[in-house]
């Protein structure tokens, strides 16, 4: 495959996932080609044209040649400058590695990532909360995390693969899409009672099976294993933790169990007052089998896949 080629499949796949429905992703990249064609000529030299055909400003090609053909990936969840080196250090030991993939942004990827939380806004509405009550409650948070991505060194893994000719992209919202789909319809087709039953069964993915070897697999953080579970929402999309106020509204709303990748200790007590139960799934654990789903169609189609950094690699075969 052509590094293109990967980069349009894992942005069809994250629109595909995508937990507000293809046809409203497709409606606000609509809206943001009419706002591109309003610009005047000199703001239009400082748009990033790839808003008109990926939705998520944290999924991006950073650095490298689309055309460049993949025969090997080195994939991880943060790949930095040591990854970057390390992908060097592979390819001078006699395995060329083609390109770097990372989870987690870097560069202008990381800089935008508050841009992919209004997604948030929308899955909010899916569950019951009015969108104008939770575009308000979503509004200073996505301030709080562009204030505080202001001052980080964005560019450093970006740079360090620029010189080294090594092709960099990182796959954020889009596998968070994949993780979050693939959890909810499974929650929705089985139907755990209680806890106890909801963390069993993420314990018989392998991700999360081989994370509680390493002390990092899912944990009920609010709630009890005997606790009823009642209506269960996947909350791992979106860029980052969203705001603790959601929390009251949820209950509202009637949602019983939250399952996330992870929780500060503000937003848990903020659940734990609400009475809504919260099962931490697992960080690394659950950003892999996003990363997985997609990473398989690359080795479907003959692309070796080098795991590393926090990745914890299983192949489903259909």
């Amino acid at each position: 495959m052509k590094i293109r080629e990967i980069y349009e499949l894992a942005v069809r796949r994250g629109m595909e996932n995508d937990p507000r429905g293809l046809d409203a992703v497709q409606k606000l990249l609509d809206k943001e080609r009419k706002n591109y064609e309003d610009l005047k000529d000199d703001e239009k030299g400082e748009f990033d044209q790839e808003k008109l055909k990926n939705p998520y400003s944290d999924t991006r090609l950073l650095c490298g040649d689309p055309e460049k053909e993949v025969r090997r990936v080195l994939a991880g969840v943060d790949m930095e400058v040591g990854e970057v080196l390390l992908a060097d250090r592979i390819s001078e030991r006699g395995t060329p590695v083609d390109l770097v993939v990372a989870h987690h942004p870097e560069g202008k990827a990381l800089a935008a990532l508050h841009q992919v939380m209004h997604l948030q806004e929308d899955v909010l509405a899916k569950f019951g909360i009015p969108i104008n009550v939770a575009e308000g409650i979503m509004a200073s948070r996505i301030s709080e995390v562009k204030r505080g991505l202001m001052p980080l060194n964005h560019n450093r893994a970006v740079d360090a693969a620029r010189i080294l000719g090594l092709p960099l992209m990182c796959i954020h919202t889009v596998a968070d899409n994949m993780v979050n789909s693939f959890l909810q319809k499974l929650m929705d087709e089985k139907k755990p009672e209680t806890l106890g039953e909801v963390v069993k069964m993420l314990k018989e993915m392998p991700e999360y099976a081989e994370a509680v070897k390493h002390e990092a697999g899912p944990s009920i953080v609010v709630g009890s294993r005997e606790r009823r579970a009642g209506k269960i929402m996947i909350e791992m999309t979106g860029g980052t933790g969203g705001s603790e106020d959601a929390f009251a509204r949820l209950a509202q709303a009637g949602v019983g169990t939250l399952i996330v990748m992870h929780i500060g200790e503000k937003h848990r007590k903020e659940a734990e007052k609400n009475h809504v139960n919260i099962v931490i799934a697992g960080h690394m654990a659950s950003d892999s089998l996003g990363m997985n789903l997609l990473l398989d169609e690359l080795a479907g189609h003959g692309v070796e896949i080098m795991p590393c950094s926090g990745l914890i690699r299983f192949e489903r075969k259909e």
